[in-house]
């Protein structure tokens, strides 16, 4: 049987590919999960984290664009949580703009572009930088309290906490996909107005989804957020969206 709809997932700050796996194996085989990797982690170590907004989403948007295997043929939902959240909505405006646009977006735990905290966790000190991890949960004690570890990946995590604590809408064409917008509701990132504040973020629809828990309320309620990524793909896939090849 093959896939009706694709979802691309894009991580956290810090985050990699890898976290995701459940994910794909969790979901139906109507819907393909992939993930995009981010240079500096996993596979791609050797290359550095972007710090910069702008040339982190152009190079994904690029490579999206060039692919030209049948998987790209399918209606298309990003979904990304924390910083994946801003770097989903900067590619999905710029396949917007290519007149590829994608079916859906959904973001989690994170405010409206326009509403982007600034910040400078980035220039503070490796043990402050490893104290905001622990105080946003999501980062494993077996890598926070290993020392070699941790300071093998924190200056990947580091340059993630520039891009995001830079990070502002970039130029660009307006989004017109429907989003959803999920959230913990103790989530020290986001309250319930910046998560509305979404809104005014597409031309589409947006629907908001409040869920017990903290900033990776998602860990422990990731069955509902599979659901609701699911369900939106699926509602993409009754119909193409415009922009979209159409399904054979």
């Amino acid at each position: 049987m093959c896939a009706r709809a694709r979802v691309l997932c894009f991580p956290h700050a810090g985050g990699a590919a890898s976290h995701y796996r459940r994910w794909a194996a969790d979901a139906p085989w109507d819907v393909e999960f992939a993930v995009i990797q981010y240079p500096g982690r996993e596979d791609r170590y050797e290359e550095p984290a972007s710090t910069d907004m702008a040339a982190l989403a152009g190079a994904i948007t690029s490579e999206l664009l060039g692919d030209r295997r049948e998987a790209v043929c399918l209606p298309t939902v990003l979904f990304g949580h924390s910083m994946g959240a801003a770097v989903a909505y900067e590619v999905a405006r710029g396949l917007t703009a290519a007149d590829r646009a994608p079916a859906a977006l959904v973001v989690s735990g994170r405010p409206a572009p326009r509403l982007s905290r600034p910040g400078a966790v980035h220039l503070a000190s490796d043990d402050d930088l490893v104290a905001d991890l622990r105080r946003l949960g999501g980062t494993g004690s077996g890598i926070l309290d290993n020392r070699s570890l941790i300071t093998a990946v924190l200056p990947t995590i580091r340059r993630d906490y520039q891009l995001i604590e830079t990070y502002r809408p970039l130029p660009g064409v307006s989004l017109r996909a429907p989003v959803t917008v999920l959230y913990g509701d103790r989530d020290p990132e986001v309250d319930e107005r910046e998560a509305a504040a979404w809104h005014g973020a597409t031309e589409g629809p947006c629907e908001l989804q409040a869920l017990p828990g903290d900033h990776f309320y998602l860990e422990a309620h990731r069955r509902q957020v599979l659901d609701h990524i699911v369900a939106r793909a699926r509602d993409a896939a009754v119909g193409t969206p415009a922009g979209w090849p159409s399904m054979p």
